[in-house]
């Protein structure tokens, strides 16, 4: 019966209670003794839960001293399920135990992945696996360098392989009290981490297109708007906190030379793109980088990605319909490709539903806690895009502003899916109306 109810659903709805399930068990797992060595309210084993499954970040307690080696795992695992999502797995054991993908799984795993069509969708979770656990064991191993030193041997591989497993699925989560702070000025660190979190964030389609066709010519209309949208973001990221942050004593201007803050701005340039980790002090930041990161947030990575945010794609599209708009031009073309209305409408629906989500959680946090409006929009804004920086408000807000924060980082997370499961789905109007006219502007 449970099975034939959950056949009956829509696949959004499916994922939704998939996700919702797995969060119930990490914050029933993280509230047993043996995942903490500090008393922990069900309310911060909850926001936890939630925080690694939408591979946000935000907590309410510091993951590294409160949780025991069971709990961090059981973080750990909640971030590998969340960030690859949970129908990979599932359809990654069933193939493995010979079990055929029926229509109904296939159209859920097409909406975890966030595809528009159900055709190879098989052979691009296998690339997604492999290529994951390469790219996490590789960081592993690169970090060990960094993590053995400061921490022991047996210690040291844990951490790297936590922090490797946090970094690729863009989860930000760190066992260290201070992020990764004290890491300002390591070039490994510095290198490893960023190179981790970009490439889960560029999205999977991307990745494998480029395994398949390694030219810059034959790649997707996708792939080269990703590349090429993303490098501008982290241009203009890198420059944007060098040229505002330089001399503010609190963050860049107080590092010792000028390699470690060139390597504390390129950090803090990129982790905004939903990654979560933070080098310098978030808090200190002025006002103006702050508004800055938060832009880069709401921005986020890419589609089918283990990155939040309204994608990279999303934002380039918004841009070229404005352009066309003022050119009076009525087709959006790039890159020698041309984009259709639906593109368009789905930018449009996804734009004025993420101001929604953002404004309506922004005003109940305001409620909650009548503290610095800036520090509350960049706490909103983060768990929206699943980027998890932080300037501290999050455990300063009541029980009604923590479940707002919540439920903004589920949406963060499975909300755009099941918003393009219902753009995807078009009914023909029965009834033609006359047009009409508006004045716009």
């Amino acid at each position: 019966m449970p099975t034939r109810l959950l056949r009956s659903l829509p696949p959004p709805a499916v994922l939704v209670l998939l996700y919702a399930a797995l969060i119930a068990l990490g914050a029933v797992l993280l509230l047993l003794p043996i995942a903490h060595h500090v008393p922990v309210t069900p309310m911060q084993a909850l926001f936890t839960a939630v925080s690694a499954v939408t591979v946000t970040g935000l907590s309410l307690i510091d993951t590294g001293s409160e949780f025991t080696l069971f709990g961090q795992v059981v973080i750990a695992g909640l971030i590998q399920l969340g960030g690859l999502g949970l129908m990979s797995f599932a359809v990654l054991i069933l193939s493995a135990l010979g079990i055929r993908i029926a229509l109904p799984e296939r159209h859920i795993l097409r909406e975890d992945l966030n595809q528009t069509s159900i055709s190879n969708l098989l052979s691009l979770v296998r690339v997604l696996l492999l290529f994951s656990l390469l790219a996490e064991a590789l960081g592993t191993l690169i970090l060990a360098f960094a993590f053995v030193p400061d921490r022991g041997w047996a210690e040291g591989l844990w951490f790297a392989l936590f922090h490797a497993v946090s970094a690729f699925n863009n989860a930000g989560f760190s066992l260290y009290p201070d992020s990764l702070m004290r890491f300002v000025g390591d070039p490994l660190v510095n290198l490893a981490i960023p190179a981790l979190f970009l490439s889960g964030g560029l999205g999977f389609v991307v990745i494998a297109d480029i395994a398949r066709h390694r030219s810059w010519r034959r790649l997707s209309l996708h792939s080269k708007l990703m590349l090429s949208g993303s490098a501008v973001l982290i241009a203009l990221g890198f420059v944007g906190v060098a040229a505002l942050e330089w001399t503010n004593p609190a963050t860049l201007g107080g590092l010792p030379d000028t390699a470690t803050r060139l390597w504390a701005a390129w950090f803090q340039a990129v982790t905004p793109r939903t990654a979560g980790f933070n080098s310098i002090d978030t808090g200190a930041m002025h006002d103006s980088t702050a508004l800055l990161t938060m832009v880069l947030m709401v921005i986020g990575g890419g589609s089918a990605s283990t990155a939040g945010g309204i994608k990279v794609t999303t934002a380039i599209v918004m841009l070229l319909a404005t352009i066309a708009f003022f050119r009076r031009r009525a087709q959006l073309t790039a890159f020698g490709h041309s984009l259709g209305t639906d593109e368009v409408m789905k930018v449009l629906a996804l734009a004025v539903v993420s101001f929604l989500v953002v404004t309506t959680g922004l005003f109940v946090a305001s409620v909650s806690h009548d503290g610095d409006f800036l520090d509350l929009m960049f706490e909103v804004t983060s768990a929206f895009g699943t980027a998890g920086l932080s300037r501290g408000a999050t455990p300063l807000l009541d029980s009604s502003g923590q479940i707002a924060i919540m439920a903004i980082m589920f949406i963060g997370r499975v909300g755009p899916l099941t918003l393009g499961f219902f753009l995807a789905r078009r009914r023909t109007p029965r009834v033609r109306y006359p047009a009409g006219q508006i004045y716009l502007g």
